[in-house]
């Protein structure tokens, strides 16, 4: 295996450099497919860590970023406004479910959570229920890598080196299949004590912590019991917006309106960053008064960044306009043709799929994010001209909407190669 260079002074992001191969240099991107500086094309089968949605470099968008860079740039947002950013949050309102009514703009999907976090903790001090203060998150979680969000996500490999840092969160067993009523029974308890602020967790799929899927009915029922105690529901919507499980918002089938909803990765199609937490208007007005100390004390220095605005309001623009769901309903369809392949795969087990995300487990020994598998295949995937980032031993496949029925079909292809490779 190809060591990284050592002239290269980048760190790069989850990469151990003394195991993995060197990282190769993207020149440019079009459509479900990413290319080298030396002219190699490959797949890009996870849509870049999840983020593009329509596929790399969409006309409208990147005209919409060309425009805005020539027009405005950046301006303080805290005493100021722009036309880009009004249009997004109009839009976003526009799209997401019930009574969400006001949107807060930050620059990735770590600080929409973080934001979520804040705005819960402080509706509650404001109304003077000082004893709200605690934090309930799904078992298996990930929200993301800073202070706040790890602390939310599940303890382990991911941030055991940096436990000092957290602060204590109920976890909440995950609603596996005949397993739901002790979710909702824990949930219930920890709710009744009267102590819970908010309670997060990402809708339909916990992604980072193997792609795990649970039921629309199971989502429906928390929500149900987090209203009942007056407790806060935090949709990370991150990942699982902008149709990846098929629906606009995976909250949608539910029919669960949540309290604060946080949207990052495909808000602007996957082209710059840009992050937004929405919340309903009693959120807003607890934080709204003439007592100073009842602001709501967050900002990055690129809040609602016009380029990255201007290239959201396109992306909503094509979800308007584009065709957009018949193309994930494609997707979909597809996935769904092609699994019955891997199911005939004894290397592979607990082959799922929901909307556009489709994940099958490799059968080893030391299955996990650390399993051995997880490089090797990650290797044997790139060598085929796929860009597919297994979650230690578990596959996934989250392409763009612009992937065709055959680059599909190559993708399944690549995976059974790869599992019979790995597990001769």
């Amino acid at each position: 295996m190809t060591q990284p260079s050592p002239q290269s002074p980048v760190w790069h992001p989850f990469t151990q450099h003394a195991l993995e191969y060197e990282a190769p240099q993207i020149a440019r991107a079009q459509g479900a497919w990413l290319t080298t500086g030396d002219g190699r094309r490959i797949f890009d089968g996870i849509s870049s860590w999840w983020v593009i949605t329509h596929g790399h470099c969409h006309p409208d968008i990147v005209a919409a970023i060309q425009k805005q860079a020539a027009t405005l740039d950046q301006v303080i947002f805290a005493g100021f406004t722009h036309e880009p950013a009004e249009q997004v949050a109009h839009d976003l309102l526009a799209f997401t479910p019930g009574d969400l009514a006001h949107v807060f703009f930050s620059d990735s999907g770590s600080t929409a959570v973080e934001v979520a976090l804040k705005m819960a903790l402080g509706h509650w001090r404001n109304l003077g229920e000082a004893k709200r203060t605690r934090i309930l998150a799904l078992e298996h979680a990930y929200h993301g890598d800073t202070i706040g969000t790890m602390s939310a996500g599940a303890r382990g490999v991911f941030n055991a080196a940096y436990e000092p840092l957290l602060f204590d969160v109920g976890r909440i067993p995950f609603p596996h299949p005949g397993a739901e009523q002790a979710t909702l029974d824990a949930l219930d308890a920890q709710c009744r004590t009267g102590t819970v602020a908010a309670f997060i967790v990402e809708p339909l799929v916990c992604g980072a912590g193997g792609m795990l899927i649970y039921s629309q009915a199971t989502l429906a029922a928390m929500a149900q019991t987090c209203a009942k105690h007056d407790v806060l529901l935090i949709a990370d919507e991150v990942m699982t917006g902008f149709g990846r499980t098929g629906a606009m918002f995976a909250c949608e089938g539910s029919g669960v309106t949540p309290d604060i909803l946080c949207v990052a990765k495909g808000l602007t199609g996957g082209s710059i960053p840009l992050a937004a937490t929405l919340c309903t208007r009693a959120i807003y007005q607890s934080h709204y008064s003439q007592d100073r100390t009842k602001t709501f004390f967050h900002s990055s220095s690129y809040t609602a960044n016009p380029i990255a605005c201007a290239a959201a309001a396109a992306n909503l623009k094509i979800w308007r306009d584009g065709g957009v769901k018949e193309r994930i309903g494609a997707l979909s369809g597809a996935h769904s043709a092609l699994l019955k392949g891997l199911r005939e795969e004894k290397r592979l087990v607990n082959v799922r799929q929901i909307g556009t995300i489709a994940a099958a487990d490799l059968a080893v020994s030391d299955a996990g994010y650390l399993a051995n598998a997880g490089l090797t295949m990650r290797k044997a995937f790139l060598d085929r001209g796929v860009l597919l980032r297994p979650l230690g031993s578990t596959i996934y496949i989250m392409p763009p909407y612009c992937t065709t029925p055959a680059e599909l079909t190559d993708v399944y292809a690549a995976i059974v190669s790869v599992a019979r490779e790995v597990m001769p």
